[in-house]
């Protein structure tokens, strides 16, 4: 039977990814039976990159709509208001200048940072005055660093010294997963990893775990492996 592969550890992840649900909020009469809902394009961002929050079934005959920052609408989190007869928008408090609303409801976010991870709601109201809320979510994450391995023993004897192998790395929210010649580990009756995979023991050290190995740091964004760290086994 084969020895089963050292599993990545996936640390919190607070952003869900796929289309967002929506809180939906009718005042008086439902505009649409089709349900007002936003989608972030992608779903997770990089900081420095752009992030649009997309509308889908928007409704018609509207008179104006507003996003605001949070999950419900409050006056002082506003971002920006559009009044559909008038050809400027309206800043709101919460407005930085890096947002940009377009004709489809839509809210373009650019150069985001991690301090826009958050809820956001539209409120669409049309001419009658009736209105529609919906709530999605940006997902900003900080790229991950190289991370490095700092090992208790690099030269050891078979059969007689334990090695312990550890992770190093500053990024939280991460999974981490251990390599051996660049294939992913293959756990021995040996081989115990730590709770979150920051470290690796290998008790007692065998000939066959001589050679190269890596850690691997990622999250939604990207990954990135350490160095390799080779193993001397007498």
């Amino acid at each position: 039977m084969e020895p089963p592969s050292a599993p990545p550890h996936r640390g919190h992840i607070p952003c869900q990814g796929l289309l967002l649900a929506v809180s939906l909020s009718t005042f008086w009469n439902t505009l649409t039976t089709a349900q007002l809902t936003i989608e972030s394009v992608p779903t997770n961002a990089a900081e420095g990159n752009d992030v649009l929050l997309l509308v889908h079934n928007l409704p018609g005959n509207l008179a104006a709509y507003g996003w605001y920052k949070g999950d419900r609408v409050d006056p002082d989190q506003q971002i920006a208001l559009h009044v559909i007869e008038q050809p400027e928008i309206i800043p709101g408090p919460l407005y930085s200048g890096r947002e940009r609303m377009y004709p489809n409801g839509s809210l373009l976010f650019q150069k985001v940072t991690q301090e826009d991870t958050g809820y956001y709601t539209l409120q669409v109201i049309n001419k009658n005055f009736h209105s529609e809320v919906g709530t999605g979510q940006l997902c900003i994450y900080k790229p991950v660093a190289q991370p490095s391995i700092q090992a208790s023993n690099i030269t050891v004897t078979e059969q007689k010294d334990v090695v312990v192998l550890t992770c190093l790395t500053n990024d939280t929210g991460i999974s981490i997963q251990w390599f051996f010649y660049n294939q992913s580990l293959r756990l021995t009756e040996r081989m115990k990893l730590s709770h979150e995979n920051h470290t690796l023991t290998i008790d007692p050290i065998t000939r066959e775990d001589a050679g190269d190995y890596q850690c691997e740091v990622s999250n939604p964004v990207n990954s990135i492996k350490s160095d390799f760290i080779t193993l001397a086994v007498s």
